[in-house]
């Protein structure tokens, strides 16, 4: 990964990321990894938006975003497959780091084998059309957040987070400082202090038992 920034950011979880960052910058959980051991990916947002039933953007966008970038696709519905298996070894031929899409793809199979990550809502094996034009490396909403170009993307199996690229070195300062602390607090200290404060929330809504 050739982006510090990203790289960075790959090295934190998006729990870690949620601690620092507001419930809308999180996705539903109906986008996932298709299937287990995903490595966590990161990187710079290319957004595309897919009307029902057509890929042509995303199919557009594995040819003109940059490598280490994160496809994320608005799709228009659940029916019609965004991309196959060529597509998805074409994108990781050319450095894409992942697919995040609302939408489901094909050939999950073959990508699988292929180790390119891809976060989707399933699995269906018709195709799209590729016949009209949507959003290309615009606003999108994906998962329920909206999503710009060069937000920066963190997504494994905990879930999938992004953060508004102009306020990103602060949220990148502010998860690497919590992770440094728990890293640096034991679990028996973490129970201590956990304890006192759930006791000291129930003492204050008159639960004392």
């Amino acid at each position: 990964m050739n982006d510090p920034i990203a790289a960075a950011f790959a090295r934190l979880s998006p729990t870690t990321l949620c601690d620092v960052l507001t419930r809308d910058r999180v996705m539903d959980i109906g986008i996932r990894p298709l299937w287990p051991d995903m490595p966590r990916v990161a990187g710079p947002a290319y957004p595309v938006r897919c009307p029902p039933g057509d890929n042509l953007m995303l199919h557009a966008a594995i040819y003109r975003a940059e490598p280490g970038a994160v496809i994320v696709a608005e799709g228009g519905d659940t029916a019609y497959a965004l991309a196959g298996g060529n597509v998805c070894a074409v994108a990781q031929k050319r450095g894409i780091a992942a697919f995040v899409l609302d939408g489901v793809i094909r050939d999950l199979a073959e990508t699988r084998a292929r180790g390119f990550p891809v976060f989707a809502r399933g699995v269906v094996p018709f195709p799209g059309g590729k016949d009209k034009v949507g959003a290309l490396n615009s606003p999108v909403r994906c998962g329920g957040v909206q999503v710009h170009p060069g937000d920066i993307v963190v997504a494994d199996e905990e879930g999938i987070v992004v953060v508004p690229a102009a306020g990103a070195a602060g949220v990148l300062e502010a998860a690497q400082a919590r992770a440094a602390r728990e890293e640096a607090e034991s679990l028996e200290a973490w129970e201590k202090a956990h304890r006192a404060r759930v006791e000291e929330i129930l003492r204050q809504k008159g639960l004392t038992a």
